[in-house]
């Protein structure tokens, strides 16, 4: 046999004999020939055809493993097998080919087809699948086209919003900072002189600063009990002694105080405990472990040492929480009592039926005055005001509005008192008279004990600014004393001053 690297004819003779073998060898599907003593010619063509068959299925298989909406497989050049598809694709469709443009590389480039709306609507179809008729394909061209300009049109309108938003607030700031100022250096030290003024009421109006308002409230409010630091500790530890005493289990003796028996002071702090767990429960600040819970538990059960013929009342937890968040505990303890001690509150706190209904009885005479449409309605669907006015009162708006709303509500309840809070009400209530009108009994009820919770303050105070607080020439306090002194009257739950 002559050497494989013989150049003359016996080189020829050897690559007829290698022929003949590898293809016997490949006819059989079997390899017979015996690698070591093969030719290196015969061993380097082997491999060459063997790696083209190898190649020319996985070309098969990754052609078959395209998906619409998934992940395709990774290619060893993914641009080109795109370009291979839209080719068919085009060729079957019997479209000229088109260059592909800058968009359509930069997606082709991506190691997978994103999952979107923009993939059905740019992305020609597979070759596999029937194609896209040109009105469809422009249809959905202009579909995207379309929506593209909604999304910029809709990014503008956010980004203009937040724009305002951020100017309102930078205005807010600033209109809060010069308000401090106003306040700490020219009302508080100037206060007996300067509280009734003109310029002081429409800044009260307006609503006290946070920094400030607690000073505000604690001023305005007085403290006509004359309640000092050393009575508040004092009360806190009978509370706290009464506590003990409670948890051990002493005696009935022990803890019977001013004719109230043991199981009556026991069910009061139990309530304290309950209604604490419940006050506002978004802020999570008020209940077990939170940084207010031990000053409102302290400022309720001082108070039911305090004034023991009282006791706790459900709702005089989100009046202390208020306080509580305003004022240091025993400045809290001490706006609490005597806010308490007014005639409205002791009123209902104290659940005297006749003078709550004396109470009713005034805010109807306003409510006629003002919104006799609405008066009228509630009249013929036998609304009460009982029904939506006592949970408002007994938390002074503190539960129904949120809570922002609610401070600048008691920042006017402290300068003009308790007829505000009634024309709080009537402001709401014009507030949604449109709405209210189409409602029947349930839904008036159930609208008025659970409002809404994103009030505008300024939409709220506009209409509570419409209101008038005065019938034939009689201000609240004047019809609310006459309805006193009528005792029959005050028992029907009808004013005497209406005919």
């Amino acid at each position: 046999m002559v050497p494989p690297w013989d150049c003359g004819a016996g080189s020829r003779d050897v690559a007829q004999g290698e022929s003949a073998l590898l293809g016997l060898a490949f006819q059989s599907h079997v390899a017979t020939v015996d690698p070591m003593a093969a030719s290196p010619a015969l061993l380097l063509m082997d491999r060459n055809l063997l790696a083209r068959k190898q190649n020319a299925r996985l070309d098969k298989q990754n052609d078959l493993g395209w998906k619409l909406f998934g992940k395709v497989p990774l290619r060893e050049n993914a641009q080109k097998d795109s370009k291979k598809i839209q080719k068919e694709y085009e060729d079957k469709a019997g479209r000229p080919s088109k260059p592909p443009s800058p968009k359509q590389n930069v997606r082709k480039n991506l190691d997978f087809e994103p999952l979107s709306t923009t993939a059905l609507i740019l992305e020609d179809r597979p070759a596999n699948l029937p194609a896209k008729p040109a009105e469809e394909a422009q249809k959905h061209r202009q579909q995207y086209e379309e929506m593209v300009v909604q999304a910029k049109k809709r990014e503008v309108k956010e980004a203009q919003r937040r724009r305002r938003q951020l100017e309102e607030r930078c205005r807010l700031e600033e209109s809060i900072g010069n308000a401090v100022l106003t306040w700490n250096n020219e009302i508080l030290p100037n206060w007996e002189t300067m509280w009734c003024s003109r310029k002081v009421r429409d800044l009260w109006w307006q609503g006290i600063p946070p920094s400030v308002r607690g000073k505000v409230w604690s001023l305005a409010i007085g403290n006509e009990l004359n309640i000092t630091h050393e009575l508040f500790d004092i009360c806190l530890a009978r509370a706290k002694e009464r506590w003990r005493s409670f948890s051990t289990g002493g005696s009935e003796a022990e803890n019977e105080d001013a004719g109230f028996s043991a199981a009556d002071r026991e069910a009061s702090l139990e309530l304290i405990k309950l209604d604490i767990s419940r006050t506002f429960p978004n802020l999570c600040i008020f209940q077990q472990g939170g940084p207010y819970h031990d000053m409102l538990h302290s400022i309720l059960g001082a108070y039911t040492c305090y004034r023991p013929d009282v006791g706790y009342v459900q709702g005089m937890s989100f009046i202390a929480a208020v306080l509580s968040l305003n004022l240091d505990t025993a400045d809290a303890f001490i706006a609490f009592s005597n806010l308490l001690n007014k005639p409205c509150q002791m009123a209902f706190f104290r659940v005297d039926h006749g003078l709550m209904l004396t109470y009713f009885a005034a805010f109807e005479v306003f409510f006629e005055e003002n919104l006799p449409k609405l008066f009228a309605h509630f009249k013929k669907n036998n609304l009460t005001p009982d029904i939506y006015l006592i949970d408002w009162i007994f938390t002074l708006y503190s539960k129904s509005l949120p809570l922002d709303l609610a401070c600048r509500i008691w920042d006017v309840f402290c300068r003009d008192g308790e007829g505000f809070l009634f024309r709080t009400a009537l402001g709401i209530l014009k507030l949604f008279e449109d709405i209210l009108t189409k409602m029947d009994f349930i839904h008036m009820a159930q609208f008025l004990t659970r409002l809404p919770d994103d009030l505008p303050a300024e939409e709220v105070f506009a209409s509570i600014a419409t209101i008038q607080m005065q019938s034939r020439n009689r201000k609240w306090a004047q019809v609310l004393t006459a309805l006193q002194k009528d005792s029959r009257d005050t028992e029907k739950g009808s004013p005497s001053l209406r005919h």
